[in-house]
Formats: structure tokens, sequence, C-alpha cells
């Protein structure tokens, strides 16, 4: 049946007679796949598109996230989609078979992407952001933040955001004031509040990898001085395990036109609601080196979809 949500003929058209993607199997990373396989996985993503995002497009439109003062509340639709999805490997699509990815060519990857955000652009948004974000800390973090935040991201236990704006700078990323303070074990303590978070409170994962900026006290003034933190939701256990809270407090809700079923949110570092260790902050990850914040975060920014 002829597809409502993209025309699969124009789309095989352009990727196989016009960008010719399978030559791209000749090259030694793309070399255990060919044309078939990027059919069948273009096939996958249609199936899960039409038949677990599309149908509660308009549900989620219509029924915004609720937040009653201790958790965000969701269609039950949207999580059962996300789970679906995680259960494809198609959130790692683009990336290293050493991280659990498929490792695709990204023209073939997007395309697949291309089915989810026609079908739902809410629910969507989800794993847009996690991609995002996990392809930034490839990137930019260490072996160790890849072992402990990127794979389970790749298998969709966990979300991811990015957060730059606050309520007083708005887009003016020079005028930032969450604060990161160093700690003997080399962990940050994280205090501020960022706004427009998309993803940044829900039920929906196991955990919430926050990618936060933030000022190092002494930093030069303006962009120069920014750094990159994870912040996540909760802390991790000796054992892998999803450990404590982390002091990372939902404020409130926003609402934004044309992404109604994504929670977006209003958030607090180092509220004190949750403390970790007796300390006030919320406990952060430097990704990186100090002051390469603001251009570790553009590779996360010209990437996902929504903010």
């Amino acid at each position: 049946m002829r597809s409502l949500l993209l025309s699969r003929r124009d789309l095989d058209f352009l990727l196989n007679d016009w960008l010719q993607v399978e030559k791209l199997t000749s090259r030694p990373r793309f070399a255990a796949h060919d044309r078939d396989t990027f059919a069948a996985v273009l096939d996958l993503a249609e199936e899960v598109a039409t038949e677990h995002f599309a149908p509660h497009r308009k549900l989620s439109d219509a029924h915004e996230p609720v937040f009653d003062g201790e958790r965000v509340h969701l269609p039950a639709e949207v999580g059962e989609a996300l789970r679906v999805l995680a259960g494809t490997g198609m959130i790692g699509a683009a990336m290293d078979e050493s991280v659990g990815g498929m490792q695709l060519p990204q023209v073939v990857a997007q395309a697949c992407f291309l089915w989810l955000h026609a079908a739902n652009v809410g629910t969507a948004a989800y794993p847009f952001l996690t991609v995002a974000n996990a392809n930034l800390l490839l990137a930019h973090g260490s072996p160790e933040q890849v072992d402990t935040w990127v794979r389970p991201m790749v298998e969709g236990r966990f979300t991811g955001t990015m957060c730059l704006s606050e309520p007083q700078a708005g887009s003016s990323l020079s005028d930032v004031t969450t604060r990161a303070e160093a700690r003997p074990d080399g962990t940050y303590r994280v205090t501020g509040t960022k706004m427009w978070i998309s993803g940044g409170d829900h039920e929906l994962s196991e955990n919430i990898v926050h990618l936060v900026l933030a000022r190092i006290p002494g930093s030069p003034p303006g962009v120069r001085g920014i750094s990159l933190f994870v912040v996540p939701r909760f802390l991790m256990a000796a054992d892998g395990a999803v450990g404590e809270r982390n002091d990372v407090v939902l404020a409130g809700l926003n609402h934004k036109m044309g992404y109604r079923g994504t929670v977006n949110t209003l958030l607090n570092f180092g509220e004190g609601r949750f403390t970790t260790g007796g300390e006030p902050g919320a406990v952060g990850y430097l990704v990186g080196e100090p002051g390469q914040g603001l251009a570790q975060m553009f590779h996360m920014m010209n990437e996902a979809r929504v903010g």
C-alpha cells in the first residue's frame, strides 16, 4: 500500500539513482552492507513510523505533557513507540559497531529517521535529541563517558538533551551564568537554571543525560569561558546500575508551538532538593577541556532538530 507519510519511490530514486549510495559499500566502513540491507532498514523504518509513531500523532498533539508537581505525564503510546524503536537498533544506525551501532552511511540513516519525523514530530524529538547527544560525546567525550552514557543511549535505555538557554539570557549564550565548581574527586557541582529544554524530564527512559553549558569560576568572560558538562538525571552506581537521583529538578513546563507532544522544560540544577554526599549542586562531569563548551555543543546543535 502506498504510504501517506512519504513517497518511497521518490526516496529510492534519491538514494539509489541520484546519490548512488550503493557505491559507499566499496569503503571498508560500509563493506558489510549492500543495496538490499539499505532497503531492509528503510522498510523497517517505514513500518515503525507507520504502525507505532503515526497512530498517536493527533493524540500527543492534543494532550500535551502534564506536570503534577512530582512527575510528567505523557500518553502511554509515546513510550510504547520509543520502546519499539529501541528494539530495532536504529538509534545507532550511523554509529560504530563498537558502540552498538549499525555503521550505516549517514545518508541512509537520515533517510530512516525521515520516516519517523514525517510520522510524528513530537515523539521523534526524543530519539533525535538522543542521537545528537550521543554523537557529541563520541566526538568529544572520554572512553569512560562513552561507555557510561553513549552505550545506554544507543540501546534506547537512556535519552539525551542539550541545555543551553537560560531565562535571563535567552539565546545569548555569552551571558549564561550557570556555574560548575570543581571537586577533589574530579567531578563538578553545577548550579543554575536552564530554559526550553526539550525532553528534559519524563519517565520514558531509565535516565536522562543532560549536556549542560556552564562556567567554571575564574574562566574568561564571554563564550571563551563556557565549558560543557554531562549532568545526568540519575547518577550511576559502582556496578553500572542506575543509582541515586541527581539534583536536577523540574521547575515547570513550557509550551512549544510545533512540538506540543514533546515535553519542554525549565530545569533547576543544584536547587537542593536532592543532595549527594551532603553537598549542594548537581553532579556534573566535564566533557573535554575547559572553555571548549560552545564549540563542542555546536556538534549537537547542528544535528538536532529541536532545542
